[in-house]
């Protein structure tokens, strides 16, 4: 649910960074202002303190009342854990508002990148692992797991937000069955337990057990092939993505909306005809005496 908030956010952006380039390309680039690389690295820039402080309220009326910091109390890592997920929110946001600026960096209208954004986010979200894991993916489509950004900020999430913690039933769901006559539950079901893992609510029973399938959830993250190993890798790859979405962005820039070669050259001798044509005249005038 929170990763629904990017295409909203790539929907605000555009509009407003096409308002300011339209303005500077009319104003500020022809009287030579300042340089479009300065341009763009402030209308990417202008959106960090932004993207801080909206990232840190999300987290707080996120992160905490859903209970995730809980998880990190076994290890005694509250502080460390909490500090991360704060640090993935800001991440998500950060690549949101700079994959904007990559789209839209050398498309005319904010309607055309906002399409494009959507269609790219959709591959994202739909292999990124959520709703089918690596191993349930065609063959061919695999590279497409490793290559989208959500793969790793969704296991950055899930990593940090329930990893190195125990799981308890509800009790609607717990698996219940009955031993084998002279069996407890707990002789019984000891060797699926020592391969599978789970737990059985009360071991010594005799004529109803009580099991869950799952006692760590480690083991979750294991089954839909996710490490808690790769939580702060998982936080510079974020950063990664954010510096490619940048680097993108003022390359599509130049490629698609600077003025070139003949171009340039074609338009600084316009411009300074004008100026030797007054002084041509003004030649004119001084030596004629008129």
């Amino acid at each position: 649910m929170l990763l629904t908030i990017f295409s909203q956010l790539v929907q605000q952006i555009m509009p407003l960074f096409v308002t300011q380039r339209s303005l500077y390309e009319v104003r500020e680039r022809p009287s030579k202002t300042y340089d479009w690389k300065a341009f763009m690295m402030g209308q990417i820039v202008a959106e960090w303190p932004w993207a801080i402080l909206c990232a840190t309220l999300l987290f707080f009326c996120w992160y905490y009342p859903i209970g995730l910091y809980r998880n990190a109390e076994p290890t005694n890592a509250v502080a460390e854990r909490g500090a991360l997920m704060w640090l993935m929110v800001i991440t998500f946001l950060l690549f949101s508002s700079s994959f904007s600026h990559m789209i839209i960096a050398g498309i005319a209208t904010a309607e055309t990148g906002g399409n494009i954004a959507n269609v790219l986010f959709s591959l994202t979200l739909l292999f990124c692992g959520v709703l089918r894991g690596p191993s349930a993916l065609p063959g061919f489509w695999i590279f497409m797991y490793y290559l989208s950004p959500f793969t790793y900020l969704v296991e950055g999430f899930l990593t940090t937000g329930v990893a190195d913690s125990t799981i308890t039933c509800a009790a609607n769901e717990y698996l219940r069955f009955s031993p084998p006559a002279g069996q407890t539950c707990g002789a019984y079901m000891a060797d699926y337990i020592a391969t599978a893992g789970g737990y059985l609510q009360d071991a010594g029973a005799t004529d109803s057990c009580s099991f869950c399938a799952e006692q760590y959830t480690n083991t979750f993250l294991a089954a839909v092939s996710q490490s808690p190993d790769h939580m702060w890798r998982d936080f510079g790859i974020m950063w990664a993505f954010i510096g490619f979405n940048t680097v993108a962005a003022l390359g599509l820039y130049w490629l698609v909306r600077v003025p070139k070669g003949n171009q340039n050259s074609v338009k600084e001798s316009s411009e300074g005809e004008a100026p030797k044509a007054i002084e041509g005249e003004i030649e004119k005038v001084v030596t004629s005496g008129d």
